[in-house]
């Protein structure tokens, strides 16, 4: 069983915010690329003993930058839309940190993105730290366009309430059943400022490369990466390739909380974007991903995405 890590470059963020706010120097040795996340439990804990603000970690949230996200945050900002970034957040959620997970939720008025630590230590203030960190980064990304409705905490207030929404700029629940931020369903079509489509596809094929070297090998990573690869197989298709049978894979994904089908639509609608993005006939898409005609594409790209497929390369072209 390999050790959780996480990035240095996060390690190191936590510290330049904390020289930045005067708490003492620790003495861990972070002098690797990935750090265990052992490591990481006594670096959080050193910061939140010696700090005076209880809201230790949406101060230091507040001030990650992009490279402190490794090369998973270069990629988060060269894509197209908010929408986008955050599907490659949870993706790539790993090569940051190993600590925990997130999904994204869309409801008919509201989208959901919900993190789910896996950590003990200083959990309340690490997993502050990674929702203001989101907060933050959403906002710059997109120029101000990130409309968030509410910050959901699982647990109480660490400080006063009234605090929580002056440093985030967002009303604020406690003691709610998860860690969530609720955005406006325009926020996914919000686009981001520095959106670049040719250099996304390299950082993604190194991210994904990344993932790999980690031994990120869930059965869901490889059912995805089976799907980027063949598209156009079946279920059964697929789950030969990973010698199972389709109903043990299909049980398996279960247990993981995700399906057969919600993975095929996700890469599919991550292969179509890819395509649009770099000029590809629609029907040629239609056909590489395995529909029938065009307008069955068509169909399936906008519940995705709510736009059509030449709205949506004509949004990435301009």
């Amino acid at each position: 069983m390999t050790t959780a890590t996480v990035t240095l470059r996060y390690s190191q963020a936590l510290l330049q915010a904390a020289d930045r706010l005067g708490l003492p120097a620790t003495k861990l040795a972070l002098d690797r690329e990935r750090i265990p996340l052992s490591t990481q439990d006594a670096l959080w804990q050193h910061l939140c003993a010696h700090s005076e603000d209880p809201l230790i970690g949406i101060r230091l949230g507040l001030s990650l930058q992009v490279g402190h996200l490794d090369i998973a945050g270069l990629l988060l900002m060269s894509c197209e839309t908010c929408g986008e970034a955050l599907e490659a957040l949870i993706d790539y959620l790993p090569i940051i940190g190993e600590g925990g997970d997130a999904t994204l939720m869309q409801e008919a008025d509201a989208v959901h993105l919900r993190y789910r630590p896996q950590y003990a230590t200083c959990r309340a203030q690490r997993a502050e730290a990674v929702l203001a960190g989101i907060v933050h980064l959403g906002r710059w990304s997109t120029g101000g366009h990130f409309g968030i409705r509410a910050l959901h905490l699982a647990h109480p207030a660490l400080d006063d309430p009234q605090r929580y929404p002056g440093l985030l700029g967002c009303p604020v629940q406690f003691e709610c059943a998860d860690y969530r931020l609720c955005l406006e369903p325009q926020t996914l079509r919000s686009p981001l400022i520095q959106a670049n489509a040719p250099l996304r596809d390299q950082l993604r094929a190194l991210a994904d490369q990344h993932l790999a070297n980690l031994g990120e090998h869930s059965l869901s990573v490889q059912v995805s990466q089976a799907i980027r690869q063949a598209p156009c197989a079946s279920r059964e298709e697929i789950a030969a390739q990973l010698a199972l049978s389709a109903r043990h894979m299909n049980r398996r994904l279960a247990e993981d909380g995700v399906s057969f089908r919600s993975l095929r639509e996700h890469e599919l609608r991550r292969l179509a974007e890819d395509a649009l993005s770099r000029g590809s006939k629609i029907l040629a898409i239609a056909q590489d991903l395995g529909f029938s005609d065009e307008s069955a594409f068509a169909k399936a790209f906008r519940r995705w995405t709510g736009l059509s497929p030449a709205q949506f390369r004509d949004r990435s072209s301009n």
